[in-house]
């Protein structure tokens, strides 16, 4: 399969699982509490490990008791960990996930900008990126860090996997010349083709739009519900495979995680997107985002969706 290098935030997750939110001044129990490593590249760093994947993460952390916790659970998972930054005086990112019944979920995030990547952070990893198989990069980094990331990850021949929406044309612009993937929630597509999808033939069209730009594959989620993976030679409309979500914390970041894990398998686009939907599904019926996305299980779970729909 080859080696996967996840470039984005590494966090500490306090996720609290409550009836209902208290109202003003009041308070509520709390019915289940996780604290894990977290983060929107940490959580894709850990789906690519239980996909089977050989996993380097490269983010930031404080030199914090917060952060040696967190890089304890990383390597403990199996997750390579040399090229995440310890910064001096910096607090490791703290994300609160509040979820109610049915998936209901609020984030409180304190993120320091002192945490967020460097040009020099990805510099000092770039013999990483440019031998990685596939590159995964979060795109809510900084410009600088995310242009040295593509870059190095392109000059490899990696497979790259850009998740999220640039904050600029610029960024865009580079983006879709790097990204051989390109993955957005609905929101993030706006940022990505300069207007906001309504429904499935709308992200349709904006899948194809983005295809023409440079991408050989294109997954966005559809505002009504689901998600489509487009690639120039067709596309497949996924639904949400699973009705009684708990908590969707992660479901993006597994999704895109099996995504990579079955292109380096060799599996062609439909059967990858089928990988995807399938720990996307698996992700929200747990509390913080940790379910079992065992290789074998997600690949017979995918084939069976795929020949039910």
């Amino acid at each position: 399969m080859g080696r996967v290098v996840v470039v984005g935030q590494v966090a500490r997750d306090l996720v609290l699982q409550i009836d209902r939110m208290p109202d003003e001044g009041g308070s509520t129990p709390v019915l289940n509490r996780r604290e894990l490593l977290g983060g929107k590249g940490a959580n894709q760093a850990v789906a690519c490990v239980q996909l089977g994947a050989d996993v380097e993460l490269i983010g930031v952390v404080g030199e914090d008791y917060a952060g040696q916790e967190v890089l304890r659970e990383a390597a403990a998972n199996g997750i390579g960990i040399d090229g995440v930054v310890r910064r001096s005086g910096a607090p490791t990112a703290l994300l609160v996930d509040v979820v109610e019944p049915h998936g209901v979920r609020r984030l409180l995030e304190d993120v320091d900008d002192r945490v967020l990547l460097s040009e020099q952070d990805i510099r000092h990893s770039e013999a990483r990126l440019k031998s990685a198989a596939a590159v995964l990069v979060q795109l809510q980094q900084p410009q600088a860090a995310l242009l040295a990331a593509l870059d190095a990850a392109a000059a490899g021949a990696a497979l790259v996997v850009a998740d999220g929406a640039p904050s600029d044309e610029d960024t865009r612009r580079q983006v879709l010349d790097h990204a051989d993937v390109v993955r957005a929630d609905a929101a993030e597509t706006e940022a990505l083709v300069g207007w906001q999808p309504q429904d499935l033939d709308q992200t349709i069209d904006a899948a194809r739009t983005l295809l023409a730009e440079g991408p050989d594959i294109v997954a966005l989620a559809v505002p009504t519900g689901g998600n489509v993976v487009a690639w120039h030679e067709g596309h497949v409309e996924l639904p949400f495979l699973e009705e009684d979500e708990v908590d969707p914390t992660g479901a993006g970041d597994a999704f895109i995680a099996a995504l990579t894990v079955a292109l380096l398998e060799g599996e062609e686009p439909v059967a990858a997107a089928w990988w995807a939907a399938v720990a996307a599904s698996r992700v929200v019926t747990t509390i913080g985002g940790r379910p079992d996305l065992s290789l074998s299980s997600v690949r017979e779970q995918a084939h069976q969706a795929r020949k039910d729909s």
